[in-house]
């Protein structure tokens, strides 16, 4: 049975492919820091390749989830890259967050080497990788993501199809859009809430049982309470996602005024220090004023 190989072992990675190695599947694992991988297979079953040539070379599926365009390019084009040593009917399935041009440029270069690329971006962060529970949109060959259903279930708790190739993307711009929007207006309701003197814990507790309730607001008000942002899904890594959907919002014309607000305000959190800060930050941003 050929092996299924995951290239890119950050936060997310290390335990998506460590559900790979647990559920019993052959895993082979490749991270541009060594050290990384050799970490993952002292506590998981599985194979650790110098290259991600190596990887292609006896995986049927290759799964990504990297930082950046750039990086995807590198991993699959660059010098021993996956593209060296890909066999025809590979799928490679890129859980990077990317915009919808670069899936688009793999789907293409893929398709002619007998191959499928699947752009499958994952919401869910850090804990839902953790815990198997990743929600998984996918764009793409559909006959391809059918194929994998099974195995991407093994970190997810829903996967769906979204369409032709960039539509994964796509969906996780219209995830992250949300999202931004949802922990400015948490930050704001915890600073109003202290400003008014409320007990801001019992508030927590009422309006997460109202409509209100979010996951940000069931996951994060805590850890803003506590003025702990140590965690979690990086102000560097949500203020690439937003570039990358206001450059696709001008494109197709869309309005994203509250968007484009949030992303100056996560720069705001950049000034202050604050590039490796989970996103919740926000509120120190107001805090600080």
């Amino acid at each position: 049975m050929k092996k299924k190989g995951f290239i890119g072992l950050g936060v997310m990675g290390f335990p998506m492919a460590g559900h790979l190695s647990s559920n019993g599947l052959d895993t082979c694992v490749f991270n541009r820091t060594p050290e990384k991988a050799e970490q993952w297979s002292a506590k998981f079953q599985g194979e650790v390749c110098e290259t991600p040539a190596e990887i292609a070379s006896m995986s049927d599926i290759i799964f990504l989830c990297v930082g950046r365009d750039e990086d995807v390019r590198e991993v699959l084009t660059g010098e021993g890259g996956v593209l060296l040593q890909i066999k025809p009917g590979t799928i490679v399935v890129d859980h990077t967050t990317t915009s919808a041009l670069l899936a688009k440029e793999m789907n293409d270069i893929m398709l002619k080497k007998q191959c499928f690329y699947l752009d499958a971006p994952v919401s869910g962060g850090q804990a839902g990788a953790e815990a198997g529970q990743l929600s998984v949109m996918v764009g793409g060959d559909k006959n391809s993501y059918e194929s994998i259903k099974e195995v991407l279930g093994v970190f997810s708790k829903f996967t769906k199809y979204m369409g032709k190739s960039g539509s994964g993307q796509l969906t996780k711009m219209v995830n992250q859009i949300c999202i931004g929007g949802l922990i400015q207006a948490l930050a704001e309701g915890i600073n109003f809430s202290e400003k008014a003197g409320l007990n801001t814990a019992d508030v927590m507790e009422v309006i997460t049982k109202g409509a209100a309730q979010s996951w940000q607001m069931e996951n994060r008000w805590e850890t803003m309470l506590a003025d702990d942002y140590d965690h979690g899904f990086a102000v560097d890594w949500m203020r690439k996602d937003l570039d990358i959907v206001s450059a696709e919002a001008s494109k197709i014309g869309a309005d994203i005024e509250i968007t484009n607000l949030v992303n100056m305000f996560y720069k705001d959190i950049q000034d202050l220090g604050g590039n490796h800060w989970d996103t919740s930050s926000l509120l120190k941003r107001i805090q600080d004023k």
